[in-house]
């Protein structure tokens, strides 16, 4: 995306003051770094996907007694370009920043080393090219939709479930209804993070438009109206169905990812909507064989009920700034045409990662149940691709107010009204495809 960097700059002026201030009175950053101190032989990487963050810390010590060159790693919650911005403020950037992909098309411009003569470049139709130069290294093929526990649903219903037969909201409905009458309380769960609710699932009202930038132009402009739009309604019925039938209804933002996750693992729950990133968190307890991702059900006959929403995730770039020497660089290269080309570097992908690679060489059998879901669909080509250009305050600004309709302190009217509102502040700028 070509953004004004004016914007970014003066966030960084801000930052600078502000960790001047905090230095004065001991302020701690919330990074969380690896694998012992740093050296001159050595990379730092910033990784902003927190499923992994454990197999990173161990792929860094498995690295450096591959290869010999260190690798520290380093988490933040916070929001990445807030992070970042701190980072070049205080003239200490990572060597390679996992981001997501509107960060690159920000700051690559201005920040990355240009990788379009890096080998992987042919074996991805992922990697994010701007001005016809290569910045952004695709990590892993994402994807979200309905997470359906088949054995739980087969406990009660007797039939092997096949999600094509709930394309539908009223398919879908029905079957909410059957599993409660054959015992299971709630059958459903929702995840009460402001990065699943505004990220993930009001960006699909954006994503599944043949011009997602002409619609979001429209609420910015007034000329669509939100809450009449039979997109946000079919999508939003389906989403009541999910809370209204949850196991947390009675305490909606109180519910905790993990248990919310460990209920559908066991099979408490049959439904959950998120994407295969969950399967990191899912693995950790007693989960049942039969799992996969659905798309989302929806009450309209234009083909979006029969896709997930996805595609290239979490992109690395280098640094290119005075800060990162040149040796630096060539070792972040080297650690990517690693991920790409070594056994070990695949296996951390596919295996410990369990991610879906982005990478045609890369043969190895996706392993886990949510990630073979989104390889069929990949395959098939039934991938609605991500809407990357969100502005940065989106998810924690209208995740709020989402998290208050899921809460059941505001109506579909008002929520509508509230992402109306949101959009009427903002100015989408030019980008490239």
């Amino acid at each position: 995306m070509k953004r004004s960097y004016g914007r970014l700059v003066a966030l960084i002026a801000v930052l600078a003051l502000t960790l001047g201030l905090l230095a004065g009175c001991g302020g701690n950053s919330e990074e969380e770094a690896s694998a012992g101190g740093g050296d001159a032989n050595g990379i730092t990487i910033f990784n902003s996907k927190m499923e992994i963050q454990d197999q990173m810390l161990e792929m860094a010590k498995r690295y450096e007694k591959e290869t010999g060159v260190h690798i520290e790693v380093y988490y933040s919650s916070d929001t990445v370009s807030a992070h970042l911005a701190t980072r070049y403020a205080s003239g200490n950037p990572y060597t390679l920043s996992m981001v997501d992909a509107k960060d690159v098309y920000s700051l690559a411009k201005e920040h990355a080393v240009d990788l379009s003569d890096e080998k992987w470049v042919k074996d991805t139709n992922q990697a994010i090219t701007i001005d016809d130069k290569v910045y952004g290294y695709p990590v892993c093929v994402e994807a979200r939709g309905i997470i359906y526990n088949a054995d739980a649903i087969k406990k009660i219903t007797g039939k092997e479930f096949k999600p094509e037969d709930y394309s539908t909201t009223k398919e879908f409905k029905a079957l909410i209804e059957e599993l409660k009458k054959g015992g299971m309380k709630s059958p459903t769960g929702v995840m009460k993070e402001d990065w699943s609710l505004a990220a993930h699932f009001l960006a699909q009202v954006y994503e599944e438009r043949d011009n997602p930038d002409e619609f979001v132009r429209g609420m910015s402009d007034g000329s669509v109206n939100l809450a009449k739009d039979k997109k946000f309604n079919a999508l939003m019925d389906t989403f009541d169905v999910l809370k209204d039938n949850s196991y947390s209804k009675e305490s909606a933002i109180s519910a905790e990812r993990e248990v919310t996750e460990q209920k559908l693992a066991e099979g408490e729950i049959a439904f959950l909507f998120g994407g295969n990133w969950d399967w990191s968190v899912i693995s950790a307890f007693e989960y049942t064989d039969n799992m996969g991702i659905m798309p989302v059900p929806q009450d309209l006959d234009d083909g979006m009920n029969k896709k997930l929403v996805g595609g290239g995730s979490k992109y690395f770039f280098i640094d290119s700034s005075k800060n990162t020497s040149k040796e630096q660089v060539q070792q972040a290269k080297d650690f990517l045409n690693w991920l790409v080309y070594s056994e070990n570097g695949q296996k951390f992908i596919v295996e410990d990662s369990a991610l879906v690679p982005a990478y045609t060489n890369i043969k190895l059998k996706v392993s886990d149940p949510l990630g073979t879901s989104v390889k069929k669909y990949m395959d098939q080509n039934a991938l609605i691709p991500n809407y990357n250009y969100l502005p940065d305050d989106h998810y924690a600004i209208l995740g709020a107010q989402f998290q208050k309709y899921l809460a059941g302190m505001d109506d579909r009217a008002g929520f509508a009204d509230e992402v109306m509102t949101y959009w009427k502040t903002k100015t989408l700028t030019p980008h490239e495809d």
